[in-house]
């Protein structure tokens, strides 16, 4: 057993001392001295040989990478990534974080990440930028009420904050949404998680990568793979614009590029990949102080620290690897937050892009073997990829250093299909929850 329980006593094992920490010891050392802060991370020359090879440089593989040096002691690792570090979907997101969830192994699984998330700057000796100001999901009429009550028992049954709010609460903290005689949806009330809120995504994927790197993790950049060593059934390194790789384990973390990195492998995934768009309005004064989820429509919103408004929608109706905006979706989304919170009606949209989101059947991930003998999988994400990253991380760890899944991921195998246990949290009701 790792040292995170089913049950949900998960508490992080003490990771090792960093080699350079950040604190105001060394702020001042620094502002005495004329040497320059060190590289968070190298750029390091690919090893012919390693332990652990991870696929993909985002979220998911830096925070793999990461548990397996401090929770495994695991070290001779290298994470290639065919761009930058934070070029993928881990920096295209609007950075919420929240544990609501009702399907047993989901609950599960989101909560710990959620506790994760609020040791994680402390672990990591970086600033997350963790804002647990609250996410609260509105509801348009009775049934929707209803639903969210039920949702909330059972959050709480499993230990989870959750307060059922009526019309005349979600009043008193949201005043600036449409409360009219003739607003479009009339708000009957909501759903409040407190502990819920955003996280700042370029942070996480800095601190992963640096904590990774002061534990001698290789983090090699501009590196992509193009096939797979596979012998007798077995994946024994890769192909790389920078050479070949070998490697005892290979594990896939590439996001919506999942069933493309899989089928250089043989493999074809339940997987569609589709493009989530996301929208930062001009700043504003302090304005929204919670996430907002809207129950009409697949529809979120909060606002940053620099005073934009971040919100997005539904994923675009059709398939594409292309990281851009599509027009008919802007005027959706926008629809959307007006009716929403009419007085933003005259805001101008600063930018607006896409991540590319992989979509499973039932709307739930993959953190597991594959058929191949020493690759892993960790992908079909859909809109919930970044909220994971901590726990995807923590479980995928251990699947690869134990080959065998966490109890904690051990229900989001590939064969779920088959075996008739997929986890449809949206499919019972619990409608538009996906952001």
């Amino acid at each position: 057993m790792d040292a995170c329980g089913y049950a949900g006593a998960c508490v992080p094992i003490e990771t090792r001392t960093l080699s350079s920490r950040y604190s105001a010891l060394s702020l001042a050392r620094h502002a005495l001295s004329d040497a320059p802060w060190p590289r968070a991370w190298g750029s390091p020359e690919p090893k012919s040989n390693y332990d652990v090879l991870i696929i993909g440089g985002g979220g998911h593989g830096l925070a793999t990478a990461y548990y397996l040096a401090a929770n495994h002691g695991i070290k001779n690792i290298a994470v290639l990534e065919r761009a930058y570090i934070g070029s993928g979907n881990v920096g295209r997101n609007t950075t919420l974080v929240r544990s609501n969830y009702v399907i047993d192994g989901n609950t599960q699984f989101f909560e710990f990440s959620m506790k994760l998330w609020e040791g994680l700057s402390h672990a990591l000796n970086f600033n997350v930028m963790l804002s647990q100001r609250g996410q609260i999901v509105l509801a348009h009429g009775p049934a929707q009420l209803d639903v969210l009550a039920r949702k909330g028992n059972i959050m709480r049954l499993n230990g989870i904050d959750a307060e059922l709010l009526d019309r005349g609460d979600v009043m008193r903290q949201l005043p600036y949404l449409d409360y009219s005689t003739e607003a479009r949806f009339p708000i009957q009330g909501g759903l409040l998680q407190r502990r819920a809120g955003t996280v700042r995504h370029d942070a996480v994927a800095w601190g992963y990568a640096r904590a990774a790197a002061s534990l001698g993790v290789d983090i090699i950049e501009h590196c992509e793979v193009t096939g797979f060593v596979i012998s007798q059934g077995q994946v024994t390194g890769v192909e790389t614009t920078r050479g070949r790789i070998l490697s005892g384990r290979t594990a896939i973390a590439v996001a919506g590029h999942s069933s493309h990195l899989a089928a250089m492998a043989g493999l074809r995934l339940p997987i569609e990949s589709h493009l989530l768009q996301a929208f930062v309005s001009e700043p504003i004064k302090p304005f929204v102080d919670h996430v907002i989820s809207f129950g009409a429509e697949l529809f979120y919103i909060s606002q940053s620290d620099k005073g934009g408004l971040v919100f997005g929608g539904h994923i675009d109706g059709f398939n594409s690897y292309t990281q851009r905006g599509q027009f008919p979706k802007v005027q959706t989304v926008a629809e959307c937050a007006v009716a929403l919170i009419p007085s933003i009606s005259r805001l101008r949209l600063l930018r607006h892009w896409a991540g590319i989101q992989d979509m499973t059947p039932d709307g739930s991930p993959f953190i597991c073997r594959t058929p191949l003998r020493n690759l892993y999988l960790d992908g079909g994400w859909c809109y919930q990829g970044f909220k994971a990253t901590p726990a995807a991380g923590w479980c995928f760890a251990h699947t690869i250093a134990h080959d065998d899944e966490h109890p904690l991921n051990r229900c989001y195998s590939l064969d779920r299909f088959e075996r008739g246990a997929e986890l449809d949290d949206y499919g019972i009701g619990n409608w538009t929850y996906k952001q």
